[in-house]
């Protein structure tokens, strides 16, 4: 016992010393603000796609019986949490906001049981480390807003760092523990054990992207090697990821794996998401490089403003925050201009009622003229600024400038412009400064090991997954056994497990195993007969037998994991068959009165063994008619005879009925 104990003591005090040193090492906080851009980012495009598919998500009969009516409202508010977590504005507000919106959606309504998009837990996870993370500290308009209250030559030095654990973390727990995971579930397979991991999806016509990758898929030793790669990836990422001479490694293998994910599946949300997890890996010292690569080293354009004026003030605040390069440099007319003899030619009237700048070659420009010249210094902003040039728009932005200029002439700069006098608020202290520097500085002990403490809770809630789910699942018929205490075990369990895939997404990652593709022989795809009589097909899946933009993710996930399997249920197929024909049918125009949709099959092979030529061999293959879908006066009729008899004359009910 007492042997047990001493481990138990050096594990923890191995770990909190390491939390200790990661967590006075400091770290640019624009790493963090960038992810922060990718998350939302992510978050964002996904609430347009259940915007567009809301009827087929959220309606038990798309466009026909809505059960959800207030779902545009509600994914429009989400999105606008969404772009504020992308924009930084109300940081800590937004991002416990889109926590909730994920956890709600995913668990109140259709999205988890028939639409799994395959990456909302991961989304759920990684939204609730970014609670916890200084994320409005850089690339956020909450820094602007701060910085407004001041007179630009007054404006505040804000916290430009955090350290190094707040990027740690979140790779740790939401990629080392999602990988360590992976890999336990793919020992298991035999396919991944042949190094055929990456190779047999790739062959499934209902995974792949449009993108050929047949000559990458014919090198079976490629693939072998792409496929071992993998597991030694995952098996090892957790244990050496945070050493820097290990780093880059990590980073690339990772990022590329993902990147191919990406790119040759259509499964894009989940690659997507991992990929942005990765811009925490990235050595800081890559950051510094990059940002000395593209910023000035001398600011190329000097403009020159009336600094008793507010709206002169908060021009020159907004492009200063928004110039990340480094490119524009602010002046105060009352201290400077008497200094710059190209303004010299020009009076104080006319220097204060305008906006002046003066480039390297000290040409002057003034005007709509000057904003032109700030979008060509900051780089990014280069073809809103060329569209100023066009001719029409030229005019009309003079117009627009003139009318402003003209209105700024009647604000008078009195008490209110004094620094000591707009200062209203102080800086928005978060969650992040609360914990890692208020709490940590004061009880620096009782920090470290109060969170070494969660930390191990982070990793009994990962192993109460993993091995429920990896090994008693997989060895035992938990169903059959009589044992009480077992019983009393297996309940907590999946009570624990029930709490923490709700609210941290740890669930188990066993994806794209053997027991996923053997048997997987069947594909089924919808044509339509058009007002002509004549068949066409549905927009869903293609003569290929590729599930076409934009039906990707869990729009796919319906379809190639719930709706057609190896053993295919006969109640869901009929159901996901009215949901795709009703939207599509809809979509493309048809009456739903009266609509003639036809369901095809064909066979497709997936072995454990490499096969050359396999992706082309399954997107060749010849459909049959095998059913019918009706719609009459909105009511819907099938016939699936003819495919149950196809799929296995033997024995067809009994496994539909599985």
């Amino acid at each position: 016992m007492t042997f047990y104990l001493d481990i138990e003591f050096t594990m923890l005090r191995v770990i909190s010393n390491s939390i200790e040193r990661y967590h006075q090492r400091s770290a640019p906080a624009f790493i963090i603000g960038f992810f922060r851009i990718l998350y939302g980012l992510i978050a964002l495009q996904e609430i347009c796609f259940l915007f567009f598919f809301r009827h087929l998500i959220f309606d038990p009969i798309p466009f026909i019986d809505v059960e959800f009516p207030m779902i545009p409202l509600f994914l429009g508010l989400w999105g606008l949490v969404a772009a504020a977590v992308m924009t930084g504005y109300r940081s800590q507000q937004a991002i416990i906001a889109n926590y909730i919106f994920w956890i709600v959606f995913v668990n109140f309504t259709p999205m988890h049981r028939d639409f799994d998009g395959g990456f909302d837990l991961f989304m759920i996870g990684v939204g609730f480390f970014l609670i916890f993370m200084p994320i409005g500290r850089s690339l956020s308009l909450d820094n602007l807003v701060h910085k407004l209250q001041f007179k630009y030559q007054d404006k505040p030095q804000l916290p430009t760092t955090t350290n190094a654990l707040s990027l740690l973390l979140p790779v740790l727990v939401c990629l080392g523990f999602l990988y360590l995971d992976s890999a336990v579930h793919k020992v298991f397979a035999p396919h991944w054990l042949n190094g055929l991991g990456g190779w047999l999806p790739s062959s499934m016509p209902y995974y792949i992207s449009v993108l050929d990758l047949s000559w990458l898929l014919n090198s079976e030793i490629t693939q072998k090697s792409i496929g071992y790669l993998i597991l030694v990836f995952q098996f090892s990422f957790i244990f050496l990821f945070f050493r820097r001479r290990f780093r880059p490694i990590f980073l690339f293998v990772g990022a590329g794996l993902h990147f191919g994910i990406t790119i040759s599946f259509n499964i894009y949300p989940f690659g997507l998401g991992m990929l942005a997890v990765y811009s925490l890996m990235v050595p800081f010292s890559w950051w510094q490089t990059l940002g000395n690569f593209f910023s000035h080293a001398t600011p190329q354009l000097n403009v020159y403003y009336d600094g008793d004026c507010p709206l002169c003030n908060r021009t020159a605040m907004i492009i200063n925050h928004f110039d990340i390069f480094n490119g524009v440099s602010f002046k105060d007319l009352q201290n400077h201009a008497e200094s710059v003899s190209e303004l010299k030619s020009y009076s104080q009237e006319s220097l204060l009622n305008d906006l002046y700048a003066v480039d390297l070659q000290g040409k002057v420009y003034s005007g709509v003229d000057t904003y032109i010249q700030i979008g060509l210094t900051m780089r990014y902003l280069m073809l809103p600024a060329l569209c100023l040039r066009l001719p029409v728009v030229y005019q009309i932005a003079n117009k627009v400038y003139a009318r402003i200029a003209k209105n700024r002439e009647r604000i008078s700069c009195d008490d209110s412009c004094l620094p000591a006098k707009l200062i209203t608020k102080a800086y928005p202290v978060d969650l992040y400064t609360r914990i890692f520097e208020q709490y940590a500085s004061k009880k620096p002990k009782q920090f470290k090991f109060r969170l070494t403490k969660i930390f191990m809770v982070l990793v009994i809630l990962q192993l109460n997954s993993s091995v429920h789910y990896g090994f008693l699942y997989r060895f035992y018929d938990l169903k059959q056994l009589n044992n009480p205490i077992a019983t009393q075990v297996l309940g907590l369990s999946n009570s624990i497990l029930m709490l923490s895939t709700t609210f941290l997404g740890i669930t188990p990652h066993a994806l794209y195993l053997h027991d996923h593709f053997e048997g997987y022989d069947d594909l089924l795809a919808i044509t339509y007969l058009d007002a002509n009589g004549k068949e066409q097909w549905l927009p869903f899946v293609n003569q290929q037998g590729r599930m076409l933009a934009p039906n990707w993710g869990r729009v796919h996930s319906m379809w190639a994991n719930i709706a057609v399997t190896p053993n295919i249920n006969a109640n869901r197929l009929e159901k996901f068959i009215m949901k795709v024909s009703a939207f599509w049918g809809t979509k493309i125009g048809l009456n739903l009165n009266q609509a003639h949709f036809i369901i095809k099959h064909k066979r497709i092979t997936l072995p454990a063994q490499w096969q050359p030529n396999l992706r082309e061999a399954n997107l060749s293959g010849k459909w049959q008619d095998v059913g019918t879908a009706i719609w009459e006066n909105k009511q819907f009729k099938i016939d699936l005879t003819k495919l149950w008899e196809v799929i296995d004359k033997t024995d067809s009910y009994n496994k539909v009925l599985k």
